[in-house]
């Protein structure tokens, strides 16, 4: 089927800063870093809970059990100074339409408003492009100003379907055709 990536075939991007890559296990110290800086108006099961879940070892148990069927979500590494900075990739997801994958990424606070967001999404959508994809989506909080100018840069645009929590705040959702 035009759009599945190869499982047996390592994924890995490059741009001019950048490595996209599967994790390691090492890492997951930098997916609990991640954890422990997401914004307090996200829903409770992604943010550390009262105690402490997920830890890191819960963390490099999930890097060796999820090995992506598609790019999944990958380690975005800083070329100059070797350090994992986030994630960036594309996932399964069962909230948008079959077939179309949804654009993630996360990055930790101290390299916000760099440009990695954007420059590692442009990387995933050429990836997406020449893998045969015809249709990506995204969601992000309405209030994440940040993640919102990021979709918008790499060509995503806003729809009508939104997902409204009284207490969380309202999921928009977000198109790109390829």
């Amino acid at each position: 089927m035009a759009g599945e990536a190869n499982p047996e075939r390592e994924v890995v991007l490059e741009t001019s800063r950048l490595w996209l890559r599967p994790w390691r296990v090492a890492e997951a110290v930098v997916l609990r870093e991640l954890w422990t800086e997401r914004d307090p108006r996200l829903p409770p099961h992604r943010r550390i809970d009262a105690d402490g879940h997920p830890w890191v070892g819960e963390l490099e148990k999930s890097i060796r059990a999820n090995q992506p069927s598609s790019i999944g979500l990958l380690a975005v590494q800083r070329k100059a100074s070797g350090d994992v900075i986030g994630y960036c990739g594309l996932v399964d997801s069962e909230r948008g339409a079959k077939g179309e994958p949804e654009l993630a990424f996360e990055f930790l606070r101290r390299v916000w408003r760099q440009g990695y967001a954007t420059e590692a999404s442009l990387a995933v959508l050429d990836w997406a492009t020449s893998s045969g994809y015809q249709n990506l989506w995204a969601t992000v909080w309405e209030w994440n100003s940040a993640s919102r100018r990021v979709l918008a840069k790499v060509g995503f645009t806003e729809t009508t379907r939104q997902e409204v929590d009284t207490v969380y705040g309202t999921t928009l959702f977000t198109t790109r055709s390829l």
